[in-house]
């Protein structure tokens, strides 16, 4: 997929854990390990935006676009 997750990086900077961001923002701990791994096919802008909130970042903080990346569908 070329849309490749930096969550990982936007936790460290913020010295929280994955499992502290799922009880913030109200999605299971499942739910983030698939979002985590680029497994996701699709997030809700409702939790990007308390991702970010409580990240205090942008949505281009931790969503990228690799060019050249090929679709596999």
């Amino acid at each position: 997929m070329p849309i490749k997750i930096t969550l990982d990086e936007a936790l460290k900077k913020k010295h929280m854990t994955s499992k502290e961001l799922c009880e913030k923002i109200g999605i299971t701990e499942a739910n983030m390990s698939i979002l985590r791994s680029g497994k996701a096919k699709a997030i809700r802008f409702d939790t990007l935006s308390k991702i970010c909130m409580f990240l205090e970042c942008e949505p281009k903080d931790i969503l990228q676009y690799e060019t050249g990346e090929e679709e596999n569908e």
